[in-house]
C-alpha cells in the first residue's frame, strides 16, 4: 500500500474535485481528509493517543504529530507527560504546556482506507446539507423550477438542480398527474432543517402560488401598482383573487384579465384549468361580500361585528348560485373575505325577521309587563334586549313618539328589576349546581357563564384554572370555529379568556409566595 505522503498532488486534485462536484467550500474536504486520517493514525499507533493531522492546502504536505500535555502528576500517560520529563526535552516547558512528537506517515490497510473514505463522505454529506439549507432557507416564499425525479407514497420528489424539494400529497393539485422527467413550477412553502438534511417543501396548492403566478404574468402587480389583497384556493376547482389599483386610471380586475383572457389564461393553465374569478377589493365590507359572492346576486348584507358572521340575502332564484356547487361559492368567498357567510332567500329572512320581532315582543310585554302596542313599539324602534332598555340614554326612549321622559324612566326601572330577577335566578341556579362564589369575584364571568360552567363540572377556581384558554372560549380567530370551548357561545376575547384563567390561578402564586 503506497504511504498517504507519496502523492501530495493527488490528495489537492480530490479535494478541488469533491469541492466542485458538490459546491462546497475545499477547505471542508481538506478538513474532512484530515480528520480521516487522524482516525487512521489513532487505530495505528492507539486509540487514546491525541493525534492530529495537517494537510497543506496548496502542496498537499502532510504532518503527522502525537500531542502530550504537561502536567505536574501524569493521570493520562496517553495524552500526558511529567513536567520533569517534558524539561528533558525542552528546559523551558512548564506546566499547561503542550509537547509534540513528529509521526511518521501511515499506511492505510482496507479497513483504515474503509474508515477513512466514510469520515470523508459523512463531513462532505454534512457541508452539502448545510450549503443547501443556507441557499433555500431565505428562498421561502418564491417560485422555483424542477424536474420530477420519482414519486414516493403519492408525494412528488422534484430535483432543483443543487437541491431536492418535495410536494406533498395535500399541496398537489388535485387530478392533476405529474411524471418523472416533467418539468415542474411550484412555490417554495417551507424550508427547514432536519436530521436526514435539509427538507424543501413545495406546494402548488398554496393560494401565495396563485398570487406569485400573477405576479410573473401581470407586470402592473409586479410593479406594485396592482396589488392582490386576498386570495382564495380550492385547488384544481375554482379560485377568487381579490385585487385593488393605486392608480385610478388603471382598472385592477381588466389588467389581471389581459387582452382577450391571455393574462389569466397563462395562470389558469399552469393551474390544471382552475377557474379564477377575479373581483375588485373594497374597503366596504358590504360591497367587499356582494363581490365575493359574484355570478350570484345580492340584495342585502347584515353585519354582525362582535361574532364575526355576515348575513347574506339573495333572491329565491339566486341562492343555489350563490352557494355553489357543494358550497364552493360561499365558502371561497368567506375565504376570501375573512367573514362567515349565512346565506338565506328572501323569504326565509323575512320569515327570520318577523320570528324575532315576535320573540323580542313578547320579551318585552313578559318581563316589563307592557301591552302588545307599546312592545312592538320597542322592538320597531331597534331595542333587542332587556339590557339596551335599561341602560341606554333615557332621552333616546323619550324621543320616541308616543313616550315621554315619565314612561322612559319607569320603563328603564321596570327592565332593571327584570335584569335582576334574571340574575338572582341565575345565582340561584349556579349555587345549586354547586359552582362557589369565589367564582363569581372573577373579571367578565357573569352568572349566566356561571351556569354553563357548573354544567360542564366546572364548580371551582382549581377547576377553572386548570383549563387552558382555548380550552374556556374555544378557537378561531374572533370565536369563529368552535372545537369544545366551554363558554364558546358567549364570545370571549382571547384577551378575556387569559383574564379569567390567571385571576383563577392569582391564589397559587399567593401560595407559593406564602
Amino acid at each position: 500500500m503506497t504511504p498517504i505522503a507519496a502523492n501530495k498532488a493527488e490528495l489537492i486534485a480530490i479535494a478541488d474535485a469533491v469541492a466542485r462536484e458538490k459546491s462546497i467550500d475545499r477547505m471542508i474536504v481538506i478538513e474532512a481528509m484530515e480528520e480521516a486520517i487522524q482516525k487512521a493514525a489513532r487505530a495505528r499507533y492507539g486509540a487514546d493517543n491525541d493525534i492530529r493531522a495537517k494537510i497543506d492546502p496548496r502542496s498537499g504536505d502532510l504532518r503527522l504529530w502525537r500531542v502530550l500535555e504537561v502536567v505536574e502528576q501524569v493521570d493520562d500517560h496517553f495524552k500526558q507527560i511529567a513536567l520533569a520529563d517534558a524539561r528533558a526535552r525542552d528546559p523551558s516547558a512548564k506546566v499547561g504546556d503542550f509537547i509534540i512528537d513528529p509521526l511518521p506517515p501511515i499506511e492505510f490497510g482496507r479497513i483504515a482506507a474503509q474508515a477513512a473514505k466514510q469520515v470523508i463522505v459523512t463531513k462532505v454529506r454534512d457541508a452539502e446539507r448545510e450549503r443547501q439549507y443556507e441557499e433555500y432557507k431565505d428562498r421561502e416564499g418564491e417560485i422555483i423550477t424542477g424536474v420530477v425525479k420519482r414519486v414516493e407514497f403519492g408525494h412528488i420528489v422534484v430535483d432543483l438542480g443543487r437541491a431536492e424539494g418535495v410536494i406533498r400529497r395535500d399541496q398537489q393539485i388535485p387530478r392533476e398527474v405529474l411524471r418523472v422527467g416533467d418539468r415542474v413550477r411550484s412555490y417554495i412553502m417551507s424550508v427547514r432543517r432536519e436530521n436526514r438534511g435539509p427538507q424543501i417543501f413545495l406546494s402548488r396548492a398554496h393560494p401565495e402560488f396563485m398570487k406569485k403566478l400573477f405576479a410573473q404574468e401581470v407586470p402592473e402587480i409586479y410593479d406594485g401598482v396592482i396589488e392582490i389583497k386576498a386570495c382564495a384556493r380550492d385547488p384544481g376547482s375554482r379560485a377568487k383573487i381579490a385585487v385593488v389599483s393605486r392608480d385610478s386610471s388603471i382598472d385592477p380586475v381588466g389588467a389581471c384579465v389581459g387582452m382577450r383572457g391571455s393574462r389569466v389564461q397563462a395562470v389558469v393553465q399552469e393551474l390544471a384549468g382552475e377557474k379564477i374569478d377575479i373581483i375588485p377589493w373594497s374597503e366596504d365590507t358590504a360591497t367587499f361580500v356582494v363581490n365575493a359572492l359574484q355570478p350570484a346576486q345580492v340584495t342585502k348584507v347584515v353585519i354582525d361585528e362582535e361574532e364575526g358572521r355576515l348575513e347574506v340575502v339573495v333572491p329565491d332564484d339566486q341562492l343555489s348560485l350563490a352557494i355553489g356547487r357543494r358550497g364552493q361559492n360561499v365558502r371561497l368567498a368567506g375565504q376570501l373575505t375573512g367573514h362567515q357567510i349565512d346565506i338565506m332567500t328572501e323569504a326565509a329572512e323575512s320569515e327570520k325577521r318577523q320570528r324575532e320581532f315576535v320573540e323580542r315582543s313578547e320579551l318585552f310585554e313578559r318581563e316589563l309587563d307592557l301591552d302588545e302596542t307599546l312592545a312592538q313599539l320597542l322592538v320597531a324602534e331597534g331595542f333587542t334586549s332587556l339590557e339596551e332598555v335599561a341602560y341606554v340614554d333615557q332621552e333616546e326612549i323619550a324621543s320616541i313618539e308616543g313616550l315621554d321622559e315619565e314612561t322612559a324612566a319607569e320603563l328603564q326601572r321596570r327592565a332593571e328589576e327584570a335584569i335582576e330577577r334574571r340574575e338572582a335566578a341565575l345565582r340561584e341556579q349556579r349555587r345549586a349546581l354547586g359552582v362557589e362564589d369565589a367564582l363569581a369575584e372573577l373579571p367578565y364571568l357573569t352568572e349566566a357563564m356561571l351556569v354553563r360552567l357548573g354544567q360542564k363540572g366546572i364548580r371551582t377556581r382549581d377547576d377553572l384554572a386548570n383549563l387552558s384558554t382555548d380550552e374556556l372560549i374555544g378557537k378561531g380567530d374572533k370565536r369563529r370555529e368552535i372545537p369544545a370551548g366551554v363558554l364558546a357561545p358567549f364570545n370571549l376575547t382571547e384577551e378575556q379568556g387569559n383574564a379569567i384563567i390567571m385571576a383563577a390561578r392569582a391564589h397559587w402564586f399567593a401560595e407559593d409566595a406564602a
